[in-house]
């Protein structure tokens, strides 16, 4: 019996309602397992086989869910797809992030901006610039490679290693400033350095005096989504109590935007920062 459906059932223990065991049904479809018989279900859900039956025949007429014709099994159904046009105009990346990014500016003081890799680029797809008279400037469409900078290269440490491996089969890193970290070596070791720490940390590897953090934003599956981010004149951070105030509000911003994007629960633990600077 899996971890959710042992939880479903303890906080279930009440009498269910038609609505509701057909609402369990659906969940089950969620699952690794994409395809379901009525008495594995009912095994699993501890719902009678007539109950089962009966729900996933109304289910079936309403194009939740299909079944197959020779192995009687049934699958999610096509009707979602209808959903997800209204879906993913809801759940656009900026809209959703505009919250979190206000909070953080005005916690902060300092810019914050949101990125999302585009092709084997870091793009900025939003940004709120601080208040103050000394500040750095992140404008809407700014790019730059997935090697320089913590946001770029937020975004490159919680990639796939997959994804990873094509890009510097693709990409040699050159020098942006002098402290553009292009060793391969160094590099990795400073991706692995991000994955464990839980954000990235860098100062004038993109442009002389300027330092910034970066946190990831994961999906619903747990991949990464995007990097929020501070950017901070070099001088500022300087100031220990206050760079560290901004890695903590940045960071608890970022693992809110997660679970704003579905992110699950369970994976937030694997995704604590360990505060460092």
């Amino acid at each position: 019996m899996s971890e959710k459906t042992a939880s479903a059932k303890t906080a279930g223990s009440k009498k269910r309602n038609a609505i509701e065991k057909a609402m369990e049904i659906l969940l089950k479809f969620q699952d690794v397992k994409a395809s379901w018989g009525i008495r594995e279900l009912s095994t699993e859900l501890e719902f009678s086989p007539a109950t089962v039956q009966r729900i996933l025949s109304v289910l079936k007429t309403y194009g939740f869910v299909r079944q197959d014709d020779r192995t009687r099994q049934y699958f999610v159904g096509n009707i979602f797809y209808r959903f997800l046009e209204n879906l993913n105009h809801a759940n656009n990346l900026p809209g959703i992030g505009r919250q979190f990014m206000e909070k953080v500016a005005i916690k902060t003081r300092e810019t914050v901006y949101l990125n999302i890799i585009q092709g084997n680029l870091r793009i900025c797809i939003d940004t709120i610039e601080s208040p103050k008279a000394l500040k750095a400037g992140m404008p809407i469409g700014n790019q730059s490679p997935l090697y320089a900078g913590a946001s770029a290269k937020c975004l490159l440490a919680f990639s796939s290693a997959a994804f990873q491996k094509e890009y510097f089969d693709a990409v040699a890193p050159r020098p942006l400033t002098d402290a553009t970290i292009v060793d391969p070596n160094a590099l990795a070791a400073e991706l692995a350095k991000i994955q464990v720490r839980g954000y990235a940390v860098s100062l004038g590897e993109r442009t002389p005096g300027l330092g910034s953090v970066s946190a990831p934003v994961f999906d619903y599956k747990g991949e990464i989504l995007a990097s929020l981010s501070l950017a901070v004149p070099e001088i500022r951070t300087r100031d220990k109590a206050h760079f560290s105030h901004c890695i903590t509000i940045l960071t608890d911003a970022a693992r809110a935007f997660s679970l704003a994007m579905g992110q699950p629960v369970t994976q937030l633990n694997s995704t604590r920062h360990q505060l460092t600077v």
